[in-house]
């Protein structure tokens, strides 16, 4: 019996290190592809896209975390976003010549201003500003995440609270015009690190940096929802209540992963910010928030490949309907959510994980594969056996 179990445990152990190769194999194909097909196969406006799409996929990773795995919907990741990408723009903003006539940046003499405010010095350092891109957000979602889950807030109750939070941010940072520049926000961005924002080569470094920074958060969100941890969060999203009988403080948990999430979301919004070449108050705006949580509801939930899929697939369609149909793409992009929701409530990658993807291998000639080894429902010894048994039963 004990050698049984050994076995046993060697063999899940196999399939589990076998599984881990296929998806590290898969996940480096496709950023080989991305950084060398890419670059070859797409015009810069295009790439330059792909390249802002592919750092939307990074928060969205964070919003799959805590929503498809912890259960707790953010409507108020913009923040986090924004503040990342105006922590990285204020330096890039601070990059003026020696021999300028102002040493402040340009929107700020528009307004009479004579002096820079003494929270925009520290971001003179390159080193300050990529702190503060993490550090920012993480701590905003810390203080955030243990104010509202200490008081047992969840649900929708939630969702309100991080609205709320997305609105007020929004209206200083649109209302403040000798500090951000108001509604307009950070743009014009001229060099960071000696080298010219605009160009084709700093760009091509910046979507580069942009795909091997999604591996990287993939693997960490992929080892956070593995293993005990993952399935902790997975029982908190299921029932709270229950987790807390069993002894675990979910509170502690949940604040970690806000945490993460928000620091994702601030790195996310730097690469953006830089790719973009601006930074406003729309990416606090309540509407982009909801969009993070429908690029996560399209690739699927709790599903990591959907989120990345998801954030993607979503914006293309986004860009190029807009762009084919600018008056009424709008309408598409409604229609499209509605067939998601309707047709495919688990999302793309819950549809592929489903028994209806296998009844369309199935109708194109090809046989899914059973759970079972070996398969009684496809064996043709087995099918043989079942029906010599009928003929004698008859």
């Amino acid at each position: 019996m004990t050698v049984d179990v050994a076995l046993g445990r060697r063999g899940i152990e196999k399939q589990k290190r076998r599984s881990l190769l296929i998806e590290s194999s898969v996940v480096v194909g496709i950023a080989l592809f991305l950084i060398f097909a890419m670059p070859a196969l797409l015009s810069d406006f295009r790439l330059n896209l792909l390249g802002r799409f592919l750092a939307l996929a990074i928060v969205a990773l964070g919003m799959d975390l805590i929503w498809g795995y912890t259960g707790m919907l953010s409507l108020g990741h913009g923040v986090f976003f924004a503040l990342g990408g105006y922590a990285i723009a204020m330096h890039v903003k601070l990059q003026i010549p020696a021999d300028a006539s102002s040493q402040l940046p340009d929107f700020m003499s528009l307004y009479g201003v004579t002096e820079l405010p003494w929270f925009w010095q520290p971001f003179h350092s390159f080193g300050v500003a990529l702190i503060a891109v993490v550090l920012i957000p993480t701590l905003l979602g810390t203080l955030l995440g243990f104010l509202v889950f200490r008081n047992r807030i969840r649900g929708v109750y939630f969702s309100i609270l991080t609205q709320a939070a997305t609105i007020v941010f929004f209206n200083f940072f649109n209302g403040q015009q000798k500090l951000f520049n108001g509604t307009n926000g950070l743009i014009d961005f001229k060099t960071i690190l000696g080298a010219t924002v605009s160009d084709r080569s700093t760009q091509l470094i910046f979507y580069i940096l942009t795909i091997l920074l999604l591996i990287v958060f993939y693997v960490l969100c992929r080892w956070l929802t593995s293993g005990r941890f993952g399935r902790l969060l997975i029982a908190i999203r299921d029932d709270e209540s229950r987790v807390r009988f069993s002894g675990y403080d979910p509170t502690d948990f949940k604040v970690l992963v806000f945490a993460v999430s928000a620091a994702l979301a601030g790195i996310s919004g730097a690469l953006y910010a830089l790719q973009s070449q601006s930074i406003s108050p729309r990416a606090m705006d309540i509407a982009f928030s909801i969009e993070m949580a429908i690029w996560v509801a399209v690739g699927g939930r709790a599903s990591l490949s959907g989120a990345i899929l998801g954030a993607v697939l979503v914006n293309f369609a986004k860009s190029i309907l807009s762009e084919q149909f600018p008056e009424i793409w709008l309408f598409f992009q409604g229609g499209l959510f509605l067939i998601v929701v309707m047709v495919l409530p688990d999302g793309i990658v819950g549809w592929l994980k489903s028994s209806n993807f296998e009844k369309l291998l199935t109708l194109v000639g090809i046989r899914p594969q059973v759970a079972t080894y070996p398969s009684l429902e496809t064996d043709p010894d087995v099918q043989q056996e079942k029906e010599s048994l009928g003929n004698k039963e008859l």
